[in-house]
């Protein structure tokens, strides 16, 4: 019988390690006007770039019947690709201005995590904020996590201004581990964070930029580092995380805006 080299033990407690505690991959897009307006073959093109992870959250789902529709076709995509789906859709945004109303989306592998009772759009700050966000907690293997899914106003209408109050949400839900994630069109670089990174959130990104431009220049097409995740760092380790440069699989970014003007982000998290 083979025994066990030093390599083989190293290799088995390194596996250890990383099964010992409960381990989930998320991954959150922003995708553009995702309606009536896409194709049979985007949204196929959009479930291969998303089938490898856990949970997806998804910003900027049309606020109209097309919104809810278009996540239904693409569940049904997902359903063929060998794992079970299932999702839920928020009601429109309280914005004030009806033109910037939107829903969210989560999609999660039933196999994988179970979501714990109703999610909900956060209603705390809802004059302050356009796009209030919308929340779920889910359960792997016995651990829990919360999700605050979150479009914020473009840079020209101050994000910042509504990023402020996420700091007040952990006290609100004192029982939740709490991962904020979406479009913020805000750097994370920017002190808007910085109370929430003093009570130990932490982004899964830093320097990285996720919107693409008009055009590629030398080779760069993306512009700002707008999409990200902000984990509580007590509670939660990133293992890995990175983004989905799916506008490689297009001859021209344009062809790729069609799709998104974001790219998708994703991470994978130990549950402590």
């Amino acid at each position: 019988m083979l025994q066990p080299t030093k390599n083989t033990l190293s290799l088995f407690v390194l596996v250890f390690s990383f099964t010992a505690f409960s381990q989930v991959t998320v991954c959150s897009w922003n995708i553009m006007n995702f309606g009536k307006s896409k194709s049979d073959t985007e949204l196929a093109f959009i479930a291969t770039t998303i089938n490898n992870y856990d949970i997806v959250t998804i910003q900027e789902v049309v606020a109209g019947t097309g919104g809810a529709k278009a996540v239904y076709r693409l569940v049904n995509i997902l359903n063929n690709k060998g794992f079970k789906w299932d999702y839920v859709i928020s009601d429109p945004t309280t914005s004030a201005n009806a033109s910037s109303r939107e829903r969210y989306a989560f999609l999660w592998k039933t196999s994988k995590v179970k979501k714990i009772g109703a999610s909900w759009l956060d209603q705390n700050y809802q004059e302050e904020i356009d796009r209030e966000p919308y929340m779920s907690t889910f359960e792997y293997k016995g651990k829990q996590f919360t999700i605050a899914s979150f479009h914020a106003v473009p840079k020209k209408k101050n994000p910042e201004s509504e990023i402020k109050y996420f700091k007040l949400l952990p006290a609100l839900y004192p029982t939740l581990h709490l991962v904020f994630m979406g479009d913020f069109n805000c750097s994370q670089s920017n002190t808007v964070f910085n109370p929430l990174k003093k009570m130990g959130y932490k982004s899964i990104l830093v320097n990285q930029k996720t919107s693409l431009r008009q055009k590629c220049y030398n080779n760069d097409c993306l512009a700002s580092e707008y999409d990200n995740m902000f984990y509580y760092s007590i509670k939660i380790n990133r293992l890995q995380s990175g983004i989905i440069p799916f506008y490689k699989s297009f001859l021209s970014v344009k062809e790729a805006r069609k799709i998104s003007d974001h790219i998708p982000i994703w991470s994978t998290f130990q549950l402590l």
